[in-house]
Parts: C-alpha cells; structure tokens; sequence
C-alpha cells in the first residue's frame, strides 16, 4: 500500500486584481494526495493552476483556504520546519551570479544551517554527481543552460529534502540535454524521494512520472498511471489523451 506523505484538502487560492479588485481562481478546492517516493506531474495549460498548485506545496504563496499536511501534520503549524523537508527547483534560474558554482551551493547549504565540514562533503560530492566539478570555480554567468539547470537541482538537493519540486525543469533545453535531465530526476526517484514536477512536455510526463494529474480551471480532471489512461481512452500515448481531454473540456 502506498504511504501517503502529502494530503492537500480542500486547497483554494483566488488573486485579486489590484485597479478593479477583480477576482482571479487559480484553484478552486483541490483535494490529493501525494505518496512518499512517486513521481508526479501536474499537467495542464497554461492558466490551469498546476504551477499555482506547485508553488503552494512549496510555499512560496499562502492558500486562501485549505490545507496541506505533510507526514499528517499541518505544514501551517511549522512552516520553517517543513521548508527543511522541501527542495524547489524554479523554472527561471535565480542563481547569484556574483558567486562561483560551488560557492552558490555553499551558501545555500549555509542557509539550511548544514555544519561547515559536513557542507563541503555534501557541495563535492553534488558537484561529483551532477558532472558540476568542472565548473566550480566558474561564474553562473559562463554555464550553458543545462548546467545553470545542474546547478538549480543541486542547490534545491543540498539539505538531502523528503520532496522536490520542479517547475518545467527541461524548458528551452535541446533534446539530449532534456535526457539527462530526466536521469538526474529518476536517480532522485532511486533514493525514494517523492519528485513533483511541472511541464507542458507530455512525453517527459509519460517517462518520468508514476502517476499523472491534469488540473484544468483551477480544478483537478483526472489523477491516474499514464498507461491506465491511454487503456481507458485507447490512445497511443499520454499526449494523445491530454489533447482528447483538453478537447472535450473546450
């Protein structure tokens, strides 16, 4: 049996529009549930609510209403300590570009209060790992897209979190880098963290993901396998059956 690690209930988040107060429902009353070590991809259009969804979990915005329980405690009691639980990996890079790689690792270690000489094993052996070492003296202004996105994931793995997110972590990369990306998610997988990612690349969802949410105006359509879904729509691939779906909402 699956061990649930996240139970989202009843999640709501409305914005407002600041000239005429007009209100904007990105989700609207989400219940899910999250399972310790599972790929999940949130699927939708854009203005679907999945990255609105994403940045709830990780807290970067407040809900208007609902909660998020994390290990069946309410992550609204102790905010600072589930923020050491979980790992963000944003879409657009926000990395310190005064810093060398490996120095904007040791400064986010520094931030999760990670002792001095346990933090410099953790920084190399990141560095070891995600094929940084080459470029640790080097300025985040010098990497190529993939590894200012190798960078990212390491920064969002250094205090070795229970969850981490990512929002479109392969966007304007080309296919091979794409790939490597995706092993770098699936190693994660391999050390039972639970992985919550983001994307409009279908075929990224079908690899990487074990199970699937397609949220489409604030509300969740469907949560299930990838290969339950193409059997119950007999349709080829997951891309086929988000388009079939996307059509019937329209």
């Amino acid at each position: 049996m699956d061990e649930t690690l996240i139970e989202i209930r009843n999640l709501s988040k409305i914005y407002y529009a600041k000239r005429n107060k007009e209100s904007i429902v990105a989700l609207n009353d989400i219940n899910l549930s999250i399972y310790r070590g599972e790929v999940l991809a949130l699927l939708g259009v854009n203005g679907a609510g999945k990255t609105t969804l994403s940045s709830l979990i990780a807290t970067l915005h407040p809900p208007t209403s609902g909660e998020i329980f994390f290990e069946e405690q309410s992550i609204y009691k102790d905010l600072y300590k589930y923020r050491f639980k979980i790992g963000f990996c944003p879409q657009n890079p926000n990395l310190d570009t005064d810093l060398t790689v490996k120095e904007n690792l040791l400064f986010a270690g520094r931030y999760y209060l990670i002792p001095h000489s346990e933090l410099h094993n953790r920084v190399d052996k990141l560095l070891i790992n995600l094929n940084l070492l080459p470029y640790a003296d080097a300025k985040v202004d010098t990497l190529s897209g993939g590894y200012r996105q190798r960078l990212l994931i390491a920064r969002a793995i250094i205090h070795d979190p229970s969850i981490v997110i990512f929002d479109e972590p392969t966007v304007g990369l080309d296919p091979h880098i794409r790939r490597q990306i995706w092993d770098i998610v699936l190693d994660l997988k391999k050390q039972n963290k639970t992985i919550i990612f983001t994307t409009h690349y279908l075929d990224e969802a079908e690899v990487l993901s074990d199970r699937v949410c397609m949220l489409n105006k604030g509300k969740i359509l469907l949560i299930d396998k990838s290969y339950n879904l193409k059997k119950q729509y007999n349709k080829v691939n997951l891309e086929e059956v988000f388009l079939h779906l996307m059509n019937q909402e329209e």
